[in-house]
């Protein structure tokens, strides 16, 4: 017997071991009777969202999910999601550190990442006010309308960096290094996961060449956040795994931490996704923000990403009004000019709450972000925009519903250039 027809004997006996209903159980997962039932005699598939909703309330550890989802593959998470050959994203490297690669290192070293906020360099200066309007204005802008002005710009900025005195060109590769990585996050709010990569691999460079050698690790938080989104939990567990050695910055081991328990998440385990999301709080928690350098790596709109982050991992574990709890909360906490961080979180919120039955308020929290989206487009987003029409589709007779649905159909239809 396959492992996927195994899945409904194995639900049916797990649900009458616990003395429940057909009745009772569909009535606390908010799932159609009838569905369940032809689920349980192997005439319709589960899917692995309700293999999970299942697997959390009857406390199967879970067993269920591992029973409609297939083995991951063994390739290395290390290196295949790494674009190969010459990519359209470089900034022409071998310019930039023609300058003198080993003095720069050893500048950077002993000034660190102090030299990108202590520059008298008015140029450089007026480039780093630029990169945090351009970051407020991510929150608010379609990322294709800023990708062409932040890939000019990090290619200018690294160019600065061979005719400069030494300690404006370490600053200057440094400044580098984060409009590169932001432009990379940019190209995936836009759907395009190899120029993101492309773009994160090249900020590790420059941060390198200007004497940080911590962004290269940050670099596979970002690539575990791609495998994240791909559904691929393994790969996200391994990358995340591998910034986590203890001689980084805790903010750096703190992220990665976060992503790794979202990767245990995606694959079911909850007691290895909670005590990740414990060492991520601990970590995040004596943060010292690079000693009160700017800009600050990952999110700078979340006040507690690691309580954000367990409301999210919660509702992957199958426990959706555990997760609409803690969404809640943090999602109040979030500036109002954050559109964008506000339509990731605001719709995992709705999904939360649509999974606990609570179908009109999921769709009035739903619309409300609808209304937005054509500002901040993203397909990250995007992604629990699927998930969550789907979970509504099993709510057909809601009038919320039926009134969202043309709303829902609008973000998710292709775009058209």
């Amino acid at each position: 017997m396959s492992t996927t027809s195994r899945f409904g004997p194995e639900l049916r006996r797990l649900r009458g071991e616990a003395g429940l209903t057909l009745t009772e159980f569909s009535v606390a997962l908010n799932y159609d009777k009838g569905h369940l039932s032809k689920v349980e005699r192997g005439e319709r598939s589960a899917s692995p969202q309700l293999a999970r909703r299942c697997d959390a309330f009857l406390g199967a550890d879970g067993e269920l999910e591992r029973l409609v989802t297939r083995p991951a593959t063994d390739s290395d998470p290390g290196t295949a999601a790494s674009p190969a050959g010459p990519s359209r994203w470089l900034v022409g490297r071998r310019a930039v550190l023609s300058a003198g690669t080993g003095a720069l290192i050893d500048l950077g070293l002993r000034l660190g990442t102090q030299a990108l906020s202590s520059t008298d360099d008015p140029v450089l200066l007026s480039f780093r006010m630029q990169f945090d309007q351009l970051r407020k204005l991510g929150q608010s802008t379609a990322p294709k309308v800023l990708l062409p002005l932040l890939e000019t710009q990090t290619r200018v900025i690294a160019g600065l960096a061979a005719d400069t005195r030494p300690g404006s060109r370490t600053a200057a590769l440094l400044l580098a290094s984060r409009f590169a990585e932001f432009t990379g996050w940019m190209a995936q709010e836009a759907g395009d996961n190899d120029a993101a990569l492309g773009w994160t691999g090249e900020a590790a460079e420059l941060a390198r060449a200007g004497g940080d050698p911590y962004l290269g690790s940050y670099a596979l938080v970002r690539r575990a956040l791609v495998t994240m989104y791909g559904g691929d939990a393994t790969g996200t567990i391994a990358l995340a795994r591998r910034a986590q050695s203890s001689e980084l910055p805790s903010r750096i081991r703190g992220l990665a931490a976060q992503r790794e328990a979202q990767g245990h998440a995606l694959a079911g385990n909850e007691a290895d996704c909670l005590r990740s999301l414990d060492r991520a709080r601990e970590l995040l928690a004596g943060d010292d923000a690079r000693e009160g350098v700017e800009p600050v790596i990952g999110t700078s709109h979340v006040s507690d990403p690691a309580a954000m982050s367990t409301g999210w991992c919660l509702h992957d574990l199958g426990r959706p009004k555990a997760a609409a709890e803690v969404l809640d909360r943090e999602y109040r906490l979030l500036p109002p000019h954050a559109l964008r961080t506000r339509a990731r979180y605001g719709f995992r919120r709705s999904l939360a709450h649509a999974a606990s039955g609570e179908v009109e308020h999921a769709c009035s929290i739903a619309g409300d972000l609808l209304g937005v989206m054509p500002a901040v487009p993203s397909a990250t987003v995007n992604h629990d925009v699927r998930r969550l029409a789907r979970e509504l589709s099993r709510f057909r007779s809601s009038r919320a519903v039926r009134d969202l649905q043309p709303a829902l159909a609008r973000v998710l239809a292709p775009a058209h250039d």
